[in-house]
């Protein structure tokens, strides 16, 4: 089985609670045995695909196969064109400099309001850029755009190795079918 969820902010990407107050994905009415494949954190939304078969893990987490993951990124300040071709090279963090990515502007996407309102400056306009990753070390999207001066705001995975998240709705989740699986083994390609 392998599914498809669209993860609200708030929530953890596990099934056991670490504090009382904690959301995490045994709100959400899953089939038994299924776990989630990576992570998105806390504070993230978007595409999150779960499964109770093994093979899943390795085929889209492991670096070798390079499988994309799509972000959309909600930022602070003004993003540029000079900015998206730092991120495309690679920029250092943490002691290390993350792998060349795909970096692009956008318009803003019309997303709905997310349920906690992002912080908002009167003074402080934001932007909307997309990052494509191959790999996905812990917060690194909020990390590279740190590096280049453009503080995330709001972050949502809307693919997965060419599987996009599409209409489903907040805190939904579906069954994958045969054409979508072919996607995911095929990488999007």
């Amino acid at each position: 089985m392998l599914l498809a969820f669209h993860k609200p902010y708030g929530v953890l990407s596990q099934f056991t609670k670490q504090e009382p107050d904690h959301v995490t994905l045994a709100e959400f009415g899953f089939p038994k045995h299924v776990y989630p494949i990576g992570r998105l954190d806390w504070d993230s939304e978007g595409l999150l695909l779960l499964s109770d078969e093994r093979e899943w893990n390795d085929w889209l987490l492991h670096p070798r196969y390079s499988h994309e993951r799509t972000y959309h990124a909600q930022v602070e300040g003004v993003a540029t064109e000079e900015a998206m071709v730092l991120l495309r090279k690679g920029v250092f963090t943490q002691g290390r400099k993350t792998r060349p990515c795909k970096a692009r502007l956008l318009e803003d996407p019309g997303y709905p309001p997310r349920s906690v309102p992002i912080r908002f400056r009167l003074s402080v306009p934001t932007s909307w850029i997309e990052i494509i990753l191959i790999e996905g070390k812990n917060r690194q999207v909020r990390k590279m755009t740190a590096v280049v001066g453009l503080p995330t705001l709001r972050l949502i995975r809307v693919a997965v190795s060419g599987l996009p998240l599409g209409d489903l709705p907040i805190g939904k989740w579906r069954e994958l079918g045969d054409k979508e699986r072919d996607i995911l083994l095929r990488g999007g390609k």
